[in-house]
């Protein structure tokens, strides 16, 4: 059943000291394993899409961690790790809009990014341990609004990661088209688990990875 879990999984290396030998390791885990793909720098995307071939999808971050860059930047980020072989892209909103209700500028940035990325896959991180309630379910109507295809709890970078009470939250606010993931912070698959039953339908660790090779 643990294996099984694994082809939810976005497997994750975002530290900024990644090595390529680190990156290669979880590009090569994430095949081995299953996963739905390996998150990893934006400045390894066209080495490690060289790397995997058609066997991984390869996703990257942009705007990451803090979602603060313009969003002239953020879809220039989307487009050149696109045309560097990303399949997949998870963007940071800009939480410090979402605070000042500037909802239609958060909204058209998330849609500027997704334009960007066409048929490709787009996460939208709202970074929930820095939300009101309030706000996560504003979050969830402009993500849907939008067009994205996922929201997505955190960046594993700021003060809590993923919690079951959020997912839950997310799942039922959330328009249907739309998937949640689950990131930051889970080391279990105990958790991983729950997180799949409460509705997520990917989730951003490598902390699995690393418990089934012991």
């Amino acid at each position: 059943m643990d294996r099984e879990i694994l082809k939810y999984v976005d497997h994750t290396l975002l530290s900024q000291t990644a090595t390529w030998e680190e990156i290669k390791e979880v590009l090569d885990d994430a095949v081995k394993y299953g996963a739905a793909s390996a998150c990893i720098p934006a400045a390894y995307v066209k080495q490690a899409a060289e790397y995997v071939g058609e066997k991984l999808p390869v996703c990257t971050v942009i705007g990451f961690p803090n979602g603060y860059s313009t969003k002239e930047a953020k879809v220039f980020e989307a487009k050149d790790a696109i045309e560097k072989g990303a399949s997949e892209i998870d963007m940071v909103v800009n939480i410090g809009f979402l605070k000042d209700r500037r909802y239609g500028e958060v909204e058209d940035e998330i849609r500027a990014v997704k334009e960007a990325c066409g048929e490709r896959i787009l996460k939208v991180i709202i970074e929930t341990c820095l939300l009101t309630e309030e706000e996560k379910i504003k979050m969830c109507e402009i993500v849907t609004s939008a067009g994205a295809d996922f929201i997505k709890t955190s960046t594993g970078f700021s003060t809590a990661g993923a919690t079951f009470a959020d997912v839950e939250l997310m799942k039922k606010h959330v328009g249907e088209k739309v998937g949640v993931k689950a990131a930051g912070g889970i080391s279990s698959f105990a958790d991983a688990q729950e997180f799949v039953r409460l509705g997520a339908r990917r989730l951003g660790t490598s902390r699995l990875v690393k418990i089934l090779k012991g």
